[in-house]
C-alpha cells in the first residue's frame, strides 16, 4: 500500500498530536444525512486506482502499525480528480477514507479551512470525512458553489454518484459565506449537479432577518450554459390603461447558433405589445438579430373625453459579416424602420431615442474580382418622423473598374513620361427610389411614383508637374443617362374657367442623353516665414495655396438635340418657357447652356511657434491661429452679362483644444434693384463700394470635457490614530471617498447669420444657441449619479433632462430614473438580484410618460 504514495519533502515532529475529532459513528447511525458505515467499508489494495500525492508545510507523520497519515499545516492531498486542502489532514489507507479539519494558529484563531474539489464541484467547510473510493463523504457545515448559486448546510452527505443531500441549509447567489445578503432557507434538499437543486418548504432571509415570503418547494435550475425557460413578467398599475403585465413571455435556446425571445405586455384597458427578438451567430463567419415590434395602445376609456387608440410597428435588423469569412465579398444590414409614434407610445426610455425624428436604414452587398472589377448593390431607407416622409432606395446598384493607367508599361524602367500618368475609370450606377408619406406607402398605384435610370462615367485625367514648383490636372468628364420615361408639357387654352392649363404628360420610352466638359486646373504651395529673436514667440509661419480652373462645357440645350423644349402652345410667346424631359431624371439632365468658367481660390494657414518648458524634447510647440481661411470667386466668360459670381469667404480654427470656430460670408460684385434682383451693373457705379454684402455667418462651437483619472491604489495613509485607520478600512463602504471617477461633459453651439429679408429692404440677424450637458459622478464606490440636461434659449426652459441613480448593493443593485418635465416625463424605480439565475427576483415601480395626463 505505501508503496504507491509519493512522499514530499516535510519536517517530521513526533511531539504533534491530532486534534480533537467528531466522533465516529459511521458503524452505528445509518441516516443518509449522518456518517453511514459504508464510509468505512474495509478494501483490498487493489481498490486504490491510482497513487495518492500528498504534502504539508509543517509537518507529516506516519503510523505504520494502523496504516495512517498525519499532515499539518496547508495539507493538500491529490487522487485522481480529486484535490483536498485543509490546516489538518488524516488519511486512514484501510478504509480508504480521509479526515480534515480547522486548526489554530498561534493566536488562537481557527484557519485552514477545508476545501474539497472533484471535477465542477467543490466544497468549503468545517470538518469534512471522505471515502475516496466509494466516492461517498460526510460534510459538516459546508459551502458549495452550483452555477451561480451558492449552498449551505449545517450537514451534507455527498454520494457515489455525485448526488448531494443537505440538512438545514439554505440557497443564495451571494458570494458572503458567513451572512449572505440574502438566501432562502430549508430543512432539506437535493442537488443534482448539472440540473437542479430541489428544496422542500423554504422561507426567504434578507439581511439575517426572516421574510414572510413562504414557498411550498424549492427549484432551483443548476444547468450551466443555455436554457429555455419562461420570462416572468413585471407588474403594476398605469393611471391610463390599468393594471399590467410587461416584459412577460417565453425564452426558447434553440442550438448554439441561435435563441428567440418572445415577450410582450398587456394592460386591462385593451393595450397589448408583442416583441419577438431572434438572435443568431456563427463563429468566424457572421452574427445579428431581427427584432420586431408591433403594439396597440389604447389611452383612456373609450367613451372619456381624450381617449386615444394607436397602432405603431418597428422592424429592427443588425446583420454583420465577419471580415475573415468572405475576403473578397461582404454583406451587411442595418436596418431600423419604425411608424412616426413608436418610440413615443412604448417602452422607450433612452433620450436618443426620444429625441431622435430621423432614421437610416442600409442592407449593403459588396464583391470585387482582383481588385480591379468592383460591385455593389444598396438597399436604403430613410424616414423622418416629424414630416412623416419616407423614403426608399430599391436598389441602387454600382460596377466600376477601378483607376487604371493604359499608356504605363507593365515593368517600368527609368524616367516616367508625361502620357504615363494618364488615367482612366469606369462606373455604372443604377437606381431606382420612391418618395412618399408614411400614410400612403405602398398603397395602390405607387409604383407610378418611382424614380429611377443609369448612369454611366467615363473620366480621363492627368496630373502633371510643371516648373518644379506647379501641379497641373486636365480631365475630360463623359457622362450619358439612361431612361424608361420622359415628359411633355403643353398649355391646354381655355380648359379651366377660361384660363389657360399647364399640363405634363408622362411619354413612356427609351431615351438617353449623354453630356461631356473638360477640366484644367494648377495649383501651388506658398510658404512664409518671420522668425523672431526675443521672446516666447519663436516664429510665425504664413502657407498659401492659391489655385486657377477653368472648365468648359458645351452647349447640351441645343434644340436639334431634344434634351430640352420649349413649352408648346406656350401664351408667352415673348420668352417662353424652357424645360427638361428628364425634369423627373433621377440622376438630373445635361446642362441647358454653355458655359466657360474660370475660378479662383486662395487658401490660407497661420501657425506660431513658442517655447514650451514642458517639451523636454524639441522645448517648443506649435499653435494653429487660423486653421484655414479661403476665398472663392468664378467668372464665366459664356454669359453675356452678370459674369462674376459673388465672392466667398470661409474659415475656420479650433483654441485651445475645444473651442471652433468657424466663419463665412458672400459679398456680391454686382448691385440690385428693387425687386431684388441682381441687375448688370457693379455695386461700384451704383453705391460706390466694391462689393454688397449678401449674408454672413458666425459659427461658435464648444464642446469640453473633463474627467478624473481612475482611482490608484496608493500607499496606506499615515493619517489619523491607529483605531481609526482600522475603523475606515473594516467599514469602508460608510464613508464617502472623494477620489473616485467622474466626468463631465459641455456642448454649445452659436449660430449668427445676417442675411436680406424677403423685400431686400434690410439685413435681418438670426440667432439659434443650442447648450447640451452631462455627467456622471461616483459619490462612492457603490454611488453613481448621472445627469443629462440642456437649455432651449428660444422657449426659455430646460430640454430633456434625465437623472439617474445607481447603487451597487453587492448581491443587489438599485436603479432610479427620472425625467421631471417634457414629453418624456417619467420616473422609474427599481431593485434586484444581479445573478441572472434569478433575474427575476425584483421590484420596479414606475410611471411612465403614458401614464401623466395626455
Amino acid at each position: 500500500m505505501l508503496l504507491a504514495l509519493v512522499l514530499r519533502p516535510a519536517v517530521v515532529r513526533s511531539q504533534d498530536t491530532v486534534p480533537a475529532k467528531i466522533p465516529d459513528t459511521l458503524q452505528v447511525r445509518k441516516d443518509t444525512l449522518h456518517p453511514a458505515d459504508s464510509l468505512a467499508k474495509p478494501v483490498k489494495k487493489e481498490k486504490l486506482k491510482a497513487k495518492v500525492d500528498y504534502q504539508s508545510t509543517d509537518s507529516l507523520r506516519f503510523d505504520i502499525k494502523n496504516q495512517k497519515v498525519y499532515l499539518f499545516k496547508d495539507a493538500e492531498i491529490k487522487y485522481q480528480d480529486i484535490d483536498m486542502k485543509a490546516a489538518y489532514v488524516e488519511i486512514d489507507f484501510p478504509k480508504t477514507q480521509v479526515y480534515a479539519t480547522f486548526m489554530p494558529d498561534s493566536a488562537g484563531k481557527m484557519q485552514g479551512r477545508p476545501d474539497f474539489t472533484q471535477g465542477s464541484q467543490e466544497f468549503k467547510s468545517k470538518v469534512m470525512r471522505y471515502n475516496y473510493d466509494t466516492k461517498e463523504g460526510y460534510i459538516q457545515t459546508v459551502i458549495t458553489k452550483q452555477d451561480e448559486g451558492y449552498l449551505h448546510g449545517e450537514v451534507v452527505k455527498k454520494m457515489e454518484n455525485d448526488v448531494t443531500y443537505l440538512k438545514n441549509g439554505s440557497y443564495t447567489t451571494c458570494d458572503k459565506e458567513d451572512y449572505p445578503d440574502y438566501q432562502f432557507k430549508f430543512g432539506r434538499g437535493k442537488v443534482i449537479p448539472g440540473k437542479k437543486v430541489i428544496t422542500g418548504p423554504a422561507y426567504m432571509e434578507i439581511g439575517g432577518s426572516p421574510t414572510p415570503l413562504i414557498i411550498p418547494f424549492g427549484y432551483f435550475p443548476n444547468k450551466s450554459g443555455h436554457r429555455s425557460g419562461i420570462v416572468l413578467p413585471t407588474y403594476g398599475e398605469s393611471p391610463n390603461r390599468g393594471f399590467y403585465l410587461q416584459q412577460g413571455g417565453y425564452y426558447w435556446w434553440i442550438n448554439d447558433y441561435m435563441d428567440l425571445k418572445l415577450v410582450g405586455d398587456i394592460y386591462s384597458h385593451g393595450s397589448w405589445a408583442v416583441t419577438p427578438t431572434f438572435r443568431y451567430a456563427y463563429r468566424y463567419h457572421f452574427s445579428g438579430y431581427l427584432s420586431l415590434g408591433y403594439s396597440l395602445n389604447r389611452i383612456g376609456y373609450a367613451d372619456a373625453p381624450g381617449f386615444s387608440k394607436k397602432k405603431d410597428f418597428q422592424i429592427r435588423w443588425v446583420h454583420t459579416q465577419d471580415s475573415k469569412a468572405r475576403p473578397h465579398s461582404t454583406f451587411s444590414a442595418n436596418v431600423n424602420i419604425l411608424s412616426s409614434t413608436y418610440n413615443q407610445n412604448n417602452l422607450s426610455t433612452s433620450a436618443e431615442a426620444y429625441l431622435s425624428n430621423t432614421y437610416q436604414s442600409s442592407v449593403n452587398y459588396s464583391t470585387n474580382w482582383n481588385d480591379l472589377l468592383f460591385f455593389t448593390l444598396n438597399l436604403n431607407h430613410s424616414q423622418n418622423t416629424l414630416n412623416k416622409t419616407v423614403s426608399l432606395t430599391l436598389p441602387e446598384i454600382t460596377f466600376y473598374i477601378n483607376q487604371v493607367y493604359p499608356f504605363r508599361k507593365k515593368v517600368h524602367t527609368g524616367k516616367m513620361h508625361w502620357w504615363e500618368n494618364i488615367s482612366t475609370k469606369y462606373t455604372l450606377e443604377a437606381k431606382n427610389t420612391y418618395n412618399t408619406i408614411d400614410s400612403l406607402l405602398f398603397k395602390p398605384g405607387w409604383q407610378n411614383q418611382m424614380s429611377n435610370g443609369i448612369r454611366h462615367t467615363v473620366p480621363i485625367s492627368g496630373t502633371f508637374r510643371i516648373l518644379k514648383y506647379f501641379n497641373w490636372t486636365n480631365a475630360i468628364n463623359m457622362t450619358d443617362r439612361m431612361y424608361i420615361q420622359t415628359i411633355r408639357k403643353e398649355y391646354i387654352p381655355g380648359s379651366v374657367a377660361g384660363k389657360d392649363t399647364l399640363v405634363t404628360d408622362t411619354v413612356y420610352g427609351f431615351r438617353n442623353a449623354f453630356d461631356a466638359n473638360f477640366a484644367t486646373s494648377i495649383n501651388t504651395r506658398i510658404y512664409g516665414m518671420f522668425q523672431f529673436k526675443k521672446g516666447p514667440v519663436l516664429a510665425i509661419r504664413h502657407m498659401m495655396v492659391p489655385s486657377v480652373a477653368f472648365s468648359y462645357t458645351p452647349n447640351w440645350g441645343s434644340p436639334s438635340l431634344g434634351y430640352w423644349k420649349y413649352i408648346d402652345n406656350d401664351t408667352n410667346k415673348v420668352n417662353p418657357q424652357k424645360y427638361t424631359i428628364f425634369q423627373n431624371g433621377i440622376y438630373g439632365a445635361p446642362p441647358p447652356q454653355k458655359a466657360g468658367l474660370i475660378s479662383f481660390a486662395l487658401s490660407n494657414n497661420l501657425e506660431m511657434k513658442v517655447r514650451d518648458r514642458k517639451d523636454t524634447v524639441t522645448g517648443t510647440r506649435k499653435i494653429k491661429l487660423i486653421e484655414d481661411f479661403t476665398i472663392r470667386a468664378s467668372y464665366d466668360m459664356a454669359r453675356d452679362s452678370l459674369r462674376w459670381s459673388p465672392v466667398t469667404l470661409s474659415g475656420y480654427t479650433t483654441l485651445f483644444k475645444y473651442l471652433r470656430i468657424t466663419y463665412g460670408s458672400t459679398w456680391d460684385p454686382y448691385a440690385r434693384d428693387s425687386s431684388g434682383n441682381r441687375i448688370n451693373q457693379s455695386e461700384l457705379s451704383v453705391n460706390h463700394r466694391l462689393f454688397r454684402l449678401d449674408n454672413t455667418t458666425w459659427t461658435v462651437g464648444l464642446n469640453y470635457s473633463l474627467s478624473s483619472e481612475k482611482v490608484k491604489k496608493t500607499k496606506p495613509t499615515e493619517k489619523g490614530t491607529a483605531a481609526e485607520r482600522s475603523d475606515i478600512e473594516e467599514f469602508y463602504d460608510y464613508y464617502i471617498d472623494f477620489d473616485i471617477p467622474w466626468s463631465f461633459s459641455i456642448g454649445y453651439n452659436f449660430t449668427y447669420t445676417k442675411d436680406w429679408n424677403a423685400e431686400f429692404t434690410k439685413r435681418v440677424p438670426t440667432i439659434v444657441q443650442t447648450l447640451n450637458l452631462s455627467g456622471q459622478l461616483n459619490i462612492t464606490p457603490k454611488w453613481k449619479i448621472s445627469l443629462t440636461t440642456g437649455w432651449d434659449f428660444r422657449a426659455s426652459q430646460l430640454a430633456y433632462t434625465r437623472v439617474d441613480v445607481y447603487r451597487d448593493l453587492h448581491c443587489w443593485e438599485m436603479r432610479f430614473g427620472w425625467v421631471p418635465k417634457g414629453g418624456q416625463q417619467q420616473w422609474d424605480f427599481s431593485i434586484n438580484v444581479k445573478a441572472s439565475i434569478l433575474q427575476d427576483m425584483k421590484l420596479n415601480k414606475k410611471k411612465d410618460f403614458r401614464d401623466y395626463s395626455q
